[in-house]
Order: C-alpha cells, then sequence, then structure tokens
C-alpha cells in the first residue's frame, strides 16, 4: 500500500502567520522572534512568517515589517510573508523579504464576502503583485482556499480549483498549495480531487494546506502523500485557522504530521523534541492550550514522568 511514498516531504511551517493571525492575543514582536528561531532550531526550513494585509483587518500581524527585519538571514531558511496587493508588497520589499505568497478563494461567494473582489479580480491583483515580486527576483507562491468546501456547505468544482491553481502557476507561482480552508475533507473525496489536478499539474506544484477541524487532516495528508504530494503545510501545535471561516480553527499541527511521517520512515529534517520544545513557547505566547495531539501527548508524558520521579530527558 505504501510502497511508492517519498523518501523525503517538506514541511512548510505556517504557524507564525496562520496560526497567530487567528489568536485573540496579539504575540509581541519579541515573542514572534523567538518563535521563528524555536522552529528554525527544530530544523524547518521553510516558515510563513508575516503577513502584509492591512493591520486594520489582521491587527496580530502589523509588526510583520520589523519582524522580517529581525529575523536571522540564513541561506538555507526561506521566510515567506502574505501579500494581498501592490502596496503590500511594497511594504514586504522595504522589510528585506525574499519570497512572498499570493492567496485567492475557489468559491466565488466566498471571495466577494471576504475580500470584496470576484475570483477574476483578485486573479488580476495577485498576477500584478507576482509580475512585481518575481521582477524584484522574489520567489512566489500561490494559496487557494475552500478547494473541500466552504464554511456554509458549497463545494467548488475541481474544474474551478483547476483554473485558479493554473492561473496561479502560469503567473510564476513556483508551487500552489491547496487548502481546506474549514476542515471538511475526507480522504475519498481528497483522493477525487488529486487525481483530477494531478493529471494536469505535476505532483512537485502542488502542496496540501490541511486543517483539523474535523480529524480528518491526517487521513487526507497520506492521501496526499499515496498521490505523490510531498510538501504539507502545518502549524506548530495546530495554531490557527481563518479568521473569516468560522469553524474553521486547527491547522494541522506540525508535530503530528513529524511524527506520522517519521514513523513511515519518511525525513523531514526536523528534530521532534525541538519541535515540542518551539510548541511549549508558541502555547506560552498565545496563553491557551494548543491542539496537537502529539504534542499534548509528549507534555503528558512528561508530567507522568515527573510525578513519579522518572527522568524522560
Amino acid at each position: 500500500m505504501f510502497e511508492a511514498l517519498p523518501p523525503r516531504v517538506s514541511v512548510y511551517e505556517v504557524g507564525p502567520r496562520d496560526g497567530l493571525q487567528n489568536e485573540v492575543a496579539t504575540v509581541p514582536l519579541e515573542g514572534k522572534v523567538a518563535l521563528i528561531e524555536a522552529l528554525v532550531a527544530a530544523g524547518l526550513r521553510r516558515i510563513e512568517a508575516g503577513s502584509f494585509v492591512s493591520p486594520k483587518w489582521i491587527p496580530q500581524l502589523a509588526d510583520s515589517d520589523q519582524l522580517l527585519a529581525r529575523l536571522p538571514k540564513r541561506s538555507d531558511v526561506v521566510y515567506s510573508s502574505l501579500v494581498p496587493n501592490l502596496k503590500g508588497l511594497e511594504r514586504a520589499l522595504a522589510a528585506g523579504a525574499t519570497e512572498v505568497a499570493v492567496f485567492l478563494s475557489s468559491d466565488e461567494t466566498h471571495s466577494q464576502k471576504n475580500i470584496h473582489m470576484t475570483i477574476d479580480e483578485s486573479l488580476a491583483e495577485g498576477r500584478k503583485v507576482a509580475e512585481g515580486a518575481l521582477a524584484k527576483g522574489l520567489s512566489v507562491r500561490g494559496y487557494v482556499s475552500m478547494v473541500w468546501g466552504t464554511p456554509e456547505g458549497r463545494r467548488p468544482t475541481v474544474e474551478a480549483v483547476r483554473r485558479i491553481a493554473g492561473a496561479l502557476l502560469e503567473m510564476g507561482c513556483y508551487q500552489v498549495s491547496l487548502g481546506d480552508t474549514v476542515g471538511v475533507g475526507t480522504p475519498r473525496q481528497t483522493r477525487e480531487i488529486l487525481e483530477q489536478l494531478l493529471a494536469v499539474f505535476p505532483a512537485p506544484s502542488l502542496a496540501l494546506h490541511l486543517h483539523d477541524t474535523r480529524g480528518t487532516a491526517l487521513a487526507n495528508a497520506l492521501v496526499g502523500l499515496e498521490l505523490g504530494i510531498e510538501t504539507f503545510d502545518s502549524s506548530v501545535g495546530g495554531l490557527g485557522g481563518c479568521p473569516y471561516a468560522p469553524g474553521a480553527s486547527g491547522n494541522l499541527a506540525t508535530e503530528d504530521l513529524v511524527y506520522m511521517l517519521s514513523g513511515m520512515g519518511i525525513d523531514t529534517g526536523v528534530d521532534l523534541g525541538k519541535l515540542v520544545a518551539a510548541g511549549e513557547l508558541a502555547q506560552k505566547l498565545v496563553g491557551r492550550k494548543l491542539t496537537g495531539r502529539v504534542f499534548q501527548a509528549v507534555l503528558g508524558q512528561r508530567e507522568r514522568a515527573y510525578a513519579s520521579g522518572v527522568s524522560v530527558g
């Protein structure tokens, strides 16, 4: 069943952006820097660090300009930032960004309701951002949200997703991340979607951004692995969701993903122990218990061992 799985998977950490933007509390700049440093120490090399969406809409990430300037510059680490328009791109360039991400919804109603643009209008805006970023030597990644379904129960057609993904790749995005933004996907649905998309696009050009709202993210990730997907977005401790998608709390936890992949003999380059330490910091910074299952299991094991007087390192 698992003979054709890739030997290595790229984990794209989205906690510092997609995670923190969904928190009620705003994490201070020093805390964000410390969290990203801890994620890098754990072995994560692709990290979505900030957002240049208007601070009016995402106040939790209003300091992204300062954050990018403060992050340690390493040739083997890529920090990405979400950019909605040319004004956001100007801010990202001024802050020293080397990679930006453009985002679209695959559902017309959701697109118009939440970013006040039709899908075609948002594609045109995304093209401007991509062209501007590429002209300055930046890499560009694309996001397509609501691929598996919307908060209201609508389900975009695969043809609609294919059209948007194709347009993003054509405008220069090196990869398109497909989002189960409200966590409604099931393994059979995931297979149906991916088989149709992979008939058109090469596997390296696609990534999965799965939410675990209903506990199916890992099952959907496994389907993606079987079909050749080698990049998965995840969030430390399971932080995050979408502030404009009710019920979308909870990204696939990075610890859960790394634990599963490691147990299957698939290399991620991530140290699980150091990743849990980063999760502990994230939990402290947001002031609430995080939902990652492996993360909480490790903490629980440690607490039980401490209570019994046994050292677990």
